[in-house]
């Protein structure tokens, strides 16, 4: 099968080659990629930003957002057959979705949205899930909260907003003059153009926040935050939380302590808590978010669909931070 591959960490381009087929597990589907989502993550990946604690091995095909058709189960699959069509975000250690072909653990694995293209429904699992976890899981979300949601025609964001209305929360968010109307779309209901104006100069009492930017934006968004308010930040710094999930070695554990020691410390005297978000992939969640894609309640974002040639042109399109929504690559 053809497939893109990474031979060595860098900021170099993938290398189109043809691989055997992947084995599959026992607990695995074979999947017939139509099309797979471009994330941060995968330049990050690439890039080695997270060899010390997902150390790949080489060579690596990228791609963590597959939809597709399966081809074949492993013989302790139960709820796919061939034929099906699914999505996924796929596990850590198992990715590969910019290939012809990828195993995916029947556990990730949910039907996709009758309602969405392929490409569309490419587009949704990474973010999806990681609006989910931030704001379901983590934050807990209830109606008559307000959040603050950063980027928010961004691919996270653009989910994340439909979500949190879809709970019943007041919505703010950051965007550019460009993109008001698509985040008004979605159901924000504060806009601020960062270009022009400072959030902190805006929000005031916020229950929670959704953290993707720099260390600068994490400070003033502690300020906008009432006393018992959340910051989840899906952008760092790592907190000791996240090493435990790992079951990382003790130096890793002590160096992600001290990095976000500053800003938990400044979290706690305000009274309001910080925690870092690496989302997990989990199909159960995804079967949830498959159902409010099929109620209307929630729509994919793309910005643009690439052809699988022009893999590297997506990723290097999702690195320049212009996209609108999701990014997407059509394999087949």
């Amino acid at each position: 099968m053809k497939a893109f591959v990474l031979c060595r960490y860098g900021k170099r381009p993938l290398r189109l080659m043809e691989v055997p087929t992947p084995e599959l597990r026992n607990d695995e589907v074979l999947v017939q990629v139509h099309a797979a989502g471009v994330n941060q993550l995968d330049a990050r990946v690439r890039d080695g930003e997270f060899k010390l604690f997902l150390p790949y091995r080489m060579p690596l095909i990228l791609g963590h957002d597959v939809a597709g058709e399966v081809v074949k189960v492993g013989p302790r699959v139960q709820q796919f057959k061939a034929g099906d069509q699914v999505y996924a975000r796929l596990d850590d250690f198992r990715i590969g979705a910019f290939a012809e072909l990828v195993p995916v653990k029947e556990a990730s694995l949910a039907m996709k949205p009758a309602g969405l293209t392929m490409e569309e429904a490419a587009s949704v699992p990474l973010v999806g899930l990681t609006a989910w976890q931030a704001l379901v899981d983590k934050a807990r979300l209830t109606e008559g909260q307000k959040v603050f949601i950063q980027a928010g025609s961004g691919g996270v964001g653009t989910i994340a907003i439909q979500l949190a209305k879809h709970l019943g929360a007041t919505v703010a968010t950051t965007t550019s003059a460009a993109n008001v109307a698509l985040v008004k779309s979605l159901g924000a209901d504060v806009v601020i153009d960062y270009k022009t104006q400072d959030f902190e100069d805006v929000l005031r009492n916020y229950d929670v926040v959704l953290n993707s930017h720099d260390g600068k934006t994490l400070e003033k968004s502690l300020r906008v935050l009432k006393a018992g308010g959340k910051v989840i930040s899906i952008s760092g710094p790592l907190d000791p939380a996240f090493a435990k999930s790992l079951g990382a070695p003790w130096y890793l554990k002590l160096a992600m302590r001290l990095i976000s020691s500053g800003v938990r410390r400044r979290a706690r005297k305000l009274g309001i808590g910080y925690s870092f978000l690496f989302m997990k992939t989990d199909g159960r969640r995804l079967r949830e978010l498959t159902h409010l894609f099929d109620a209307g309640v929630m729509r994919a974002v793309i910005d643009r669909v690439f052809p699988f040639e022009s893999t590297n042109e997506a990723i290097a399109y999702v690195e320049s931070g212009r996209a609108k929504g999701k990014v997407v690559i059509k394999v087949r």
